[in-house]
């Protein structure tokens, strides 16, 4: 997740949405004091090799922790800090109500049968033979992974001021340019890839129980964005 102090917007990045390439690409119009959580360590070196900021002022300040993360920090030794894929309601706590409200806040969303597919092919990508799809999804519901909703909401209600579209990712970037008033355009990386090797059209891969699984998961952005298995 970015957030660009002198453009003034905070980027909240779902799961399977391009996320990783708009990230790096965002990173081009930030400085040092902005804060960049860290990303993938093989992606890690696609940024570094454009000679876009990496990351930077993840480690959240200690005025900002609350009780468990003083547990956490002394007791368990962690360091609290933005983090990747890291929900509204967490980044609105740490940020504060006042850039929280200020800055433009958005993330893309994608239809969630062709991302759960995306997101199959990715949390397999080591393995030699696929496991069962159905299966699949339902680990990735109990460690609820399927679902985007729960990162741009709080309450249950669209907590940021845009969700871009992943189907209209060209004109999307384009007319975010302008309206963060960058000076150049949003060129994406190849991130990520490089991992999905069945092509076929998301619609041949599902059976009827895993399509109607689906629907249930992620009826919210189902609803919210007239997405249809077709």
């Amino acid at each position: 997740m970015i957030i660009n102090h002198t453009y003034r917007f905070i980027y909240l990045k779902t799961k399977k949405t391009a996320g990783t390439s708009v990230e790096i690409a965002l990173s081009r119009y930030c400085g040092p004091g902005d804060i960049l959580s860290r990303i993938g360590r093989k992606d890690e070196p696609i940024r570094t090799g454009l000679g876009y900021q990496g990351p930077a002022n993840y480690l959240i300040a200690k005025d900002r922790y609350s009780r468990s993360d003083w547990v956490r920090h002394y007791i368990g030794r962690q360091e609290i800090m933005y983090y990747n894929h890291m929900p509204a309601v967490e980044v609105r706590a740490r940020i504060g109500e006042e850039i929280w409200n200020s800055y433009y806040k958005f993330c893309f969303e994608r239809n969630p049968w062709d991302r759960a597919i995306s997101a199959y092919h990715w949390e397999n990508r080591s393995r030699r033979r696929l496991p069962a799809f159905g299966r699949f999804l339902k680990k990735m519901h109990r460690d609820r992974k399927i679902s985007n909703f729960e990162t741009y909401a709080i309450d249950g209600k669209i907590a940021v001021d845009k969700v871009l579209l992943y189907e209209n990712l060209a004109a999307e970037l384009e007319a975010l340019v302008v309206r963060l008033g960058l000076p150049g355009p949003l060129e994406l990386p190849n991130a990520k890839r490089q991992y999905r090797k069945d092509r076929r059209p998301y619609q041949e891969v599902y059976s009827a129980w895993e399509r109607d699984f689906i629907a249930q998961v992620c009826a919210r952005e189902i609803k919210e964005f007239g997405y249809r298995f077709e």
